[in-house]
């Protein structure tokens, strides 16, 4: 076999490998102090985030959309119509509402009292605050309490329940039941805990590790590091919510992502360090060689993972940039983990990594050109060279079938009725729905702004607004609109026929926005918006899905960048766009099946079928483009290793999948776990995120990293690694895995 040097124009990388080697070996030789610096850096971390750390909420606007306009206009002409709004729900199975009408004035009383409260709308005739003749039942045993906040009120904690609580006291002691509906029942909701997830999680890891290493301490030392990583990004994500506001689901999302990664990143720079101790080295020196060769792959990857997050700020939207960050900031302190902490245990531990094992360290082994003995790994890419077009078709048709469910994808903002009964907003949500129907829990406020129009033809104004309101299809009722406020404002309340989710309130809302009402405003000067919770959310829907393929193409755009500059080939860049696009359709066809389907929907606490929540292919796209470079990098990187030093595609090829097929297997498995056993959430987002990105991870190491890569790689052959000359000089250039000699 003829051995092809490196060329000379491409430079070794000996400046970043010396950097990271240093490092690395800094970290092994001074173990104790390292890991004591880590330890005091999540005690102080933790104390911090404990005294200082800020709250989690769904507080968001949207500026420039319609509903937020509204929002606006009323908080200008009628601040107790602007605001958020929340319900609190009555209920009294054995007598009308009226016979407790004194407790009822005495809640409304107290609730007027509360801080941040702008208005409040009571079921009964009362002489302190309006009557909302239409939140009582015709029965009259269910009722609702309107209440209009100045801001979100799951971003005031859940101290601020306390006197929710407190002012509803004498309705449930008369024994009313009493429900928290909308935001206000968000607030409510008991504490979610990850730590049921995350105990399977690391259970699953254990036992995987094990199985693929064979060695009890090997198996702890990533999920330690981990552990630690995520705690402390954790940590400073708390202190940056302090003056930020982040999702409440960020929190898990960045667990999720962290231990995912941190997990991976250790896994593959203790393998490279294993290596080294089998070829002779001593504990220090592999620790700095495993740094400075797999440690190039982890800044690769981890960079990679964040440029993608970083990518969902193209969406212009505050809410999703910033979980964006959230995720991102556990990456980052994941990838700081491999490269200091893990280093730092390996020289502690020393020769004696293996000690506690099941079975005897694998080696790695060159590819056999000469027909003598090969490794399964190896046996396996052998067999895809000899039938490359044929493994590449089944692959391609295992994607295609899984991608055919997102041909009919819903987006759209899960309700309350998706909920488990445990939460007080389903059951607010199943009493409003059997009073009033089930469109009731999403209602619309048509709000007309008639400021510029002369006093003498409002009457008329309001006249058409009535008549074009009558008989909307989709729409169960709708006020008579009424001045509010300083009288330059109408609002009417429209309730549709359908619940929040249906696609038949969104059909409602797109009609009423941009056929109904401006027809029945027509050269009167009006403006007109439908606003409110339920029309923020479908604005917020339309806003999504305007910009995610804007978001797509900048993630693709900069990650099809960064493999360039790694690897010098543009249809190796190429090749790992393009796969990965077709494993995340294949991801979010099994997540439509299962959620908007409802192929598997019960058997995950979900009741009924629920559309894709909006955001959710957004993030999915981010985080799964990302952590699929993970995959790509540590693969291609052994490959690129082995075709500098031989120049034979072939055997590189074989080279890469023989060393990296077990450990990406374990690392895939691993990721799989931790991701599923969010699953087990009472958030049916995390629900959401935990399959899809569970299936996306499987799918990317089993049909794209053993059936597509090998094929294609195989196919493209020398061209693999082309690139133009011109292009070459003008790229940055980052090696992967260090200098192929250090390897």
């Amino acid at each position: 076999m003829t051995v092809q040097q490196q060329r000379p124009d491409r430079p070794s990388g000996h400046t970043k490998r010396g950097v990271l080697r240093r490092m690395g070996e800094f970290s092994a030789r001074h173990a104790l102090p390292v890991i004591i610096g880590w330890l005091v850096a999540l005690a102080v971390l933790q104390a911090l985030h404990a005294s200082f750390g800020g709250t989690y909420s769904d507080d968001f606007s949207l500026p420039g959309t319609q509903s937020y306009q509204g929002a606006q206009v009323l908080q200008q002409n009628a601040p107790g119509y602007g605001g958020t709004g929340a319900t609190i729900v009555l209920s009294d199975s054995s007598a009308p509402l009226s016979s407790v009408q004194s407790q009822v004035n005495q809640t409304i009383a107290s609730l007027q009292k509360l801080p941040h409260v702008l208005s409040v709308q009571s079921p009964l005739p009362s002489s302190t605050v309006p009557q909302n003749p239409a939140a009582l039942s015709a029965n009259g045993q269910i009722g609702y309490i309107n209440i209009s906040f100045a801001q979100n009120p799951s971003s005031y904690g859940t101290s601020y329940l306390n006197g929710v609580d407190n002012a509803v006291a004498p309705l449930r002691a008369a024994g009313v039941e009493v429900e928290y509906g909308g935001p206000l029942g968000e607030l409510a909701r008991p504490a979610s805990s990850d730590r049921t997830s995350e105990a399977i999680g690391f259970g699953v890891a254990i036992i995987v590790l094990l199985v693929g290493f064979g060695s009890v301490i090997a198996s702890i030392v990533p999920l330690l590091t981990a552990l630690i990583s995520v705690i402390v990004g954790l940590a400073i994500l708390g202190l940056v919510a302090a003056a930020l506001t982040f999702a409440s689901v960020s929190p898990t999302l960045a667990t999720m992502i962290g231990l995912g990664v941190g997990i991976d990143y250790a896994l593959f720079l203790l393998t490279r360090h294993r290596q080294q101790l089998m070829d002779g080295a001593d504990p220090v020196t592999g620790a700095g060689r495993a740094v400075s060769t797999s440690g190039h792959a982890v800044l690769v990857s981890g960079t990679t993972v964040v440029v993608a997050l970083a990518g969902l700020y193209v969406s212009q939207i505050q809410f999703i940039g910033r979980l964006g960050i959230a995720a991102a900031i556990t990456v980052i302190t994941a990838v700081a983990g491999a490269l200091i902490l893990v280093p730092a245990l390996l020289g502690l531990i020393g020769r004696k990594i293996d000690a506690l094992h099941l079975r005897r360290p694998i080696a790695e082994r060159e590819p056999d050109t000469e027909g003598g003995k090969q490794g399964f790994w190896e046996r396996y890419a052998r067999r895809v060279e000899r039938r490359p077009w044929w493994f590449l078709a089944t692959g391609v048709i295992v994607l295609a079938i899984l991608a055919i469910p997102l041909v009919f994808i819903q987006l759209g903002h899960i309700d309350d009725g998706a909920d488990p009964t445990s939460f007080t907003d389903r059951r607010a949500f199943d009493l409003i729905s059997t009073g009033f129907g089930p469109g009731a829990n999403g209602p619309l406020t048509v709000t007309v702004d008639q400021a510029s129009v002369p006093s003498g033809n409002r009457a008329a104004l309001a006249s058409n607004v009535n008549n074009a309101l009558m008989h909307v299809p989709g729409a169960a009722s709708a006020t008579p609109v009424q001045p509010v406020g300083n009288g330059n404002v109408l609002v009417s309340t429209v309730i549709p026929t359908t619940i929040p989710q249906a696609k038949g309130t969104t059909d409602l809302f797109n009609n009423l926005k941009d056929t109904v009402l401006p027809n029945a405003v027509a050269g009167t000067g009006a403006q007109t918006y439908v606003t409110g919770t339920t029309a923020a959310q479908m604005d917020f829907t339309e806003l999504i899905a305007s910009r995610l393929p804007l978001i797509i193409a900048v993630v693709v755009a900069l990650a099809f960048l960064i493999i360039l500059c790694v690897f010098r080939g543009l249809l190796v860049a190429l090749k790992a766009a393009v796969l990965n696009l077709l494993s995340i359709a294949a991801s979010y066809g099994v997540v439509v099946a299962v959620f908007q389907w409802g192929w598997g929907g019960p058997a995950l606490g979900v009741s009924g079928d629920v559309p894709i929540e909006s955001y959710v292919p957004m993030m999915m796209f981010a985080i799964v483009f990302g952590l699929s470079m993970d995959y790509e990098v540590f693969l291609l990187s052994r490959v690129h290793e082995y075709w500098l030093r031989t120049g034979a595609a072939k055997d590189s090829v074989a080279h890469g999948i023989e060393v990296t097929a077990r450990v990406i297997s374990c690392a895939a498995m691993i990721m799989v776990s931790v991701f599923a056993a969010f699953l087990l959430s009472d958030n049916i987002v995390v629900k959401m995120l935990g399959l899809g990105l569970a299936v996306s991870v499987l799918i990317d190491a089993t049909v794209v990293r053993l059936l597509l890569v090998p094929a294609v790689m195989t196919v493209l052959g020398r061209r693999a690694w082309w690139v133009p000359r011109w292009l070459d000089r003008i790229l940055p250039h980052i090696n992967p895995e260090g200098d192929a000699q250090e390897a």
